[in-house]
């Protein structure tokens, strides 16, 4: 994309069970103790693309990635934040949230953009990578099961000396009950149709084996 190969794209997933590691973790003195903690929970580990601390993504959790081509990502940093917590927060209202954007005293991975509930539970959270012709902004939401969310991240900050307040974290189906990952995909969408025109697309091979290729390189590993 930032070589004009491919046009904006934005990717709304499901991931499987993972601890993303920011950079500030990766030479932080207890990594390698948090990837171990990560894996004896059963999740794998990896350094995420954005900055922010480490995070869980989990099979009841939504992802999104929006890559953009830009010839001078930086200036707009604060801006494309802004975005991505108006449109998060704008779908979570949708279903029936009480959203609001800001940090919550004690969430993991703080950061004035996060997406909270009643201003006291955390329920989203975004990341942005720059590089030269574009920038990458990501966003993680926890749709349910938050209880797991903190499982992991109680060793995983332990080891990293990392403090966080478990009752802030939170998510969607604790707000309303029953809300489901297909609601919350469809509520992101039409906010990112109101301010887009989308068009649906597939990766073509080249650039899905190029991803192959290039996925060890993000995996965290132990004795770096």
């Amino acid at each position: 994309m930032a070589a004009g190969e491919l046009p904006e794209t934005l990717r709304i997933g499901r991931p499987g069970r993972v601890v993303a590691f920011g950079k500030r973790d990766v030479v932080a003195p207890g990594f390698e103790a948090a990837v171990a903690a990560a894996h004896a929970q059963g999740f794998g580990a990896v350094e995420r693309l954005g900055g922010g601390r480490a995070a869980v993504f989990h099979e009841a959790t939504l992802v999104t990635g929006l890559a953009i081509p830009d010839p001078d990502p930086r200036p707009g940093i604060a801006a494309r934040f802004d975005s991505a917590a108006e449109i998060m927060a704008a779908a979570f209202r949708r279903l029936g949230v009480d959203a609001r954007v800001g940090e919550v005293p004690g969430e993991y991975c703080p950061g004035d953009r996060s997406v909270n509930a009643a201003g006291a539970r955390k329920l989203a959270g975004a990341g942005q990578r720059l590089i030269a012709g574009g920038t990458h902004v990501g966003c993680v939401v926890v749709v349910d099961h938050a209880a797991l969310v903190n499982r992991v991240l109680e060793p995983v900050y332990g080891a990293l000396g990392l403090a966080f307040a478990p009752a802030a974290t939170g998510a969607l189906a604790e707000e309303v009950p029953g809300v489901r990952f297909e609601q919350v995909r469809d509520a992101l969408l039409a906010e990112y149709g109101e301010r887009h025109e989308l068009e649906p697309a597939g990766l073509d091979e080249q650039t899905l084996a190029l991803a192959r290729r290039l996925a060890p390189d993000h995996e965290a590993q132990l004795s770096r």
